[in-house]
């Protein structure tokens, strides 16, 4: 089993794929693990005129299942309760806020694999 420090290592470099792949994709990246009382958004980022918040599941394998599929409808709804916090903390109001969720993959062997989910909430 791995260590906390591996899982935070690994998560951390999820992160970062999932970034570069939001800026390959056009969009600008605002704010990166920002965090209240009510818990954590990974990523938030700007795609045209509307706010998107990035949930990042990152993982080494399927065996667990594919990463996308560990954001349950409770885990969406919560990042759109800490997406209204945000906005508040930023004093931003968009016309749109979407909620993505991203999926790594980082193989013992290969090419890691990024997978975008648009509008799950």
């Amino acid at each position: 089993m791995a260590t906390y420090e591996q899982r935070h290592s690994l998560g951390d470099y999820g992160e970062r794929l999932a970034a570069r792949h939001l800026r390959a994709a056009g969009m600008v990246i605002l704010d990166r693990n920002y965090r209240c009382r009510h818990g954590e958004i990974d990523i938030v980022a700007r795609d045209g005129d509307t706010l998107v918040v990035c949930e990042v599941k990152t993982r080494r394998n399927l065996a667990y299942g594919a990463p996308i599929e560990a954001v349950t409808p409770q885990k969406a709804a919560r990042l759109r309760r800490l997406a209204a916090h945000w906005l508040a903390d930023f004093g931003m109001s968009p016309p749109s806020v979407r909620i993505d969720v991203i999926g790594v993959v980082v193989p013992d062997r290969g090419a890691p694999r990024v997978e975008c989910i648009a509008g799950v909430a």
